[in-house]
């Protein structure tokens, strides 16, 4: 069982960058991939980015590709989202997400889920 919790969400203009955290309970967070979603006002929910367990492994959807990094600190049961030269289309709701399985890209795959934080990027 995991509970997800993540900040660092904000305003920010074009071009700028932002740092989401999440930060997850109890002891077994280093077994779970890790993903960040966004959702935008009338939107799917999207996978944006992905990690396996251990953090070998990453996914980035096309979009964000060379613009955001996904990492994570096993020992402080947090994944990370840096985000660079952020877009207007950036702007949405970011939530982050823990899956049993890797490779996974589709929500059905992730069993937990945390509250999201909003993401706005001015043009």
């Amino acid at each position: 069982q995991v509970q997800l919790v993540e900040s660092g969400g904000g305003l920010v203009q074009a071009g700028g960058s932002l740092r989401l955290s999440c930060a997850a309970s109890g002891r077994t967070f280093s077994t779970y991939a890790m993903g960040w979603f966004r959702q935008a006002p009338g939107k799917e929910r999207h996978l944006v980015a992905s990690i396996s367990s251990t953090g070998i492994g990453a996914y980035y959807t096309d979009s964000v590709k060379g613009r955001f990094t996904i990492s994570r600190d096993n020992a402080k049961n947090t994944v990370y989202l840096q985000m660079s030269d952020l877009k207007p289309e950036d702007t949405a709701v970011y939530y982050c997400a823990a899956s049993n399985t890797w490779p996974t890209g589709t929500r059905a795959n992730y069993n937990y889920w945390g509250q999201g934080t909003q993401v706005t990027v001015s043009s």
